[in-house]
């Protein structure tokens, strides 16, 4: 969810753009604005900078996991090969001594 102060602060900074004249409608369009900036805002679907770092970090540790897992695979993997191939070269022996 949006700050409700970062919109605040936006619409007065957008009342300070307002010509002199315009001081009459100040509140009515401050109030207007701010309606409309939270509209727009919310079906923006926005995150905070807190929530986009904390994501940022969650995605970080799950990479390194990941790659923690692979190279676990990798490694288990290996060594299934170099059983199953001390296996058939075990097999292939027993095979050539019956000859």
């Amino acid at each position: 969810m949006l700050d409700p102060r970062f919109i605040d602060e936006f619409a007065e900074r957008m009342m300070g753009l307002l010509p002199p004249g315009a001081a009459e409608l100040k509140d009515d369009l401050q109030k207007n604005l701010r309606a409309t900036l939270q509209t727009m805002f919310s079906r923006m679907d926005l995150v905070t900078r807190e929530e986009f770092d904390v994501q940022a970090a969650v995605l970080q540790r799950t990479r390194e996991q990941l790659e923690a897992l692979e190279k676990r695979v990798d490694v288990l993997e290996k060594q299934a090969q170099e059983k199953s191939g001390a296996k058939q070269s075990k097999a292939k022996k027993k095979t050539q001594a019956k000859r």
